[in-house]
């Protein structure tokens, strides 16, 4: 085709492809697979692109009755793990001719006001946090096809989760912190009322308790550094054997502790071992570096764009936990002798 100002067409297309419209149709619109080969629809993509096609959406929608974009709903922007999650999320998508619209939940938590006068009329599916959960029903995200992330499978409200294996990421620090030789425990947990943090509660104490001498307390605090000081402060404080081992729920609860720690005295490792939980590029900022579990915010966020669209065509969604692993790092040692 002669390059000029005249916008390329499916036929163009097509012709370069050496295909039909109608293929080129169904390569562009997903509906390829079992009538087209892999070999042909590639082809199709290729052409496009070279040719720099864009499919009309606005008439595409029109005779659809659909506006190919989904909202994205979580809880804050204050880490880059929503950022990445909205990364996979939105490269999903895009292979697929949907935008992705992202919207965090006010405060972290609670209700979120309509960000769309209507959002059914204005959103074909929704992929939501738990931990904004309370988001949907405000803007009727609950009434959209909805796949729900970091959410109890049994008493989602979605048509499909899609989880880390936040799980196995705590037995990972646990039996990592007694292979190393502690016994007394902190753990600095998230003051956040959702699933994904009582997981890893119930979890830890379970772990714990399976070895003989181990003694575990909690302290509660907000998902911020000085919560997290605030907090570490008062439980370091408090009566009894100090504990030599703080697992916290989250990379920014580990550097409010780092700090506590360096204002009661006390040295990382040395003294006390630390842990966290998502390796925020906060966790190499630190020093000494933390030991914590890499959570892979993109593929959690791939994952859930494709469990959505599996959602939308009646299709089943991948099963099965997003894998997750321990890094070690120089905050974990074994405790002082006392």
């Amino acid at each position: 085709m002669a390059r000029g100002s005249t916008r390329p067409t499916s036929r163009d297309v097509a012709q370069a492809a050496g295909v039909s419209q109608a293929a080129v149709s169904l390569v562009l619109g997903d509906k390829w697979r079992g009538r087209v080969s892999e070999p042909t629809a590639q082809r199709v993509r290729d052409a496009a692109h070279q040719l720099g096609y864009r499919p009309n959406l606005a008439a595409r929608n029109l005779r659809l009755g659909r506006t190919r974009t989904v909202l994205l709903v979580v809880p804050a922007l204050t880490t880059e793990f929503f950022a990445e999650v909205y990364t996979g999320a939105a490269r999903v998508a895009a292979e697929h001719g949907f935008g992705v619209v992202l919207y965090p939940s006010p405060e972290g938590v609670g209700p979120a006001r309509d960000p769309f006068a209507s959002a059914q009329a204005a959103l074909d599916g929704v992929i939501a946090s738990s931990m904004a959960a309370d988001a949907l029903t405000a803007i009727r995200g609950d009434q959209l096809p909805l796949v729900m992330l970091d959410s109890d499978p049994e008493g989602s409200l979605g048509a499909a989760t899609v989880n880390l294996d936040i799980t196995d990421g705590i037995r990972q620090v646990a039996e990592h912190l007694l292979a190393l030789g502690h016994r007394r425990f902190l753990h600095l947990a998230a003051d956040v009322p959702s699933w994904t943090f009582e997981i890893r509660a119930r979890e830890l104490a379970a772990r714990l308790a399976n070895t003989p001498g181990t003694d575990l307390r909690t302290a509660r605090a907000p998902i911020s550094i000085e919560g997290a000081l605030t907090a570490t402060e008062a439980a370091l404080a408090a009566p009894g054997p100090r504990p030599t081992a703080l697992v916290c729920d989250d990379d920014k609860l580990a550097a409010g502790a780092y700090k506590a720690a360096r204002r009661a005295g006390l040295r990382v490792p040395d003294d006390l071992s630390v842990t966290g939980l998502d390796d925020l590029g906060l966790a190499t900022a630190i020093d000494p570096e933390l030991t914590t579990v890499r959570l892979d915010a993109e593929l959690f966020g791939e994952r859930g764009m494709r469990a959505l669209l599996a959602v939308m065509e009646g299709r089943t969604p991948q099963e099965g936990d997003i894998p997750v692993h321990l890094v070690v790092r120089g905050s974990t040692a074994p405790p002082a002798q006392t």
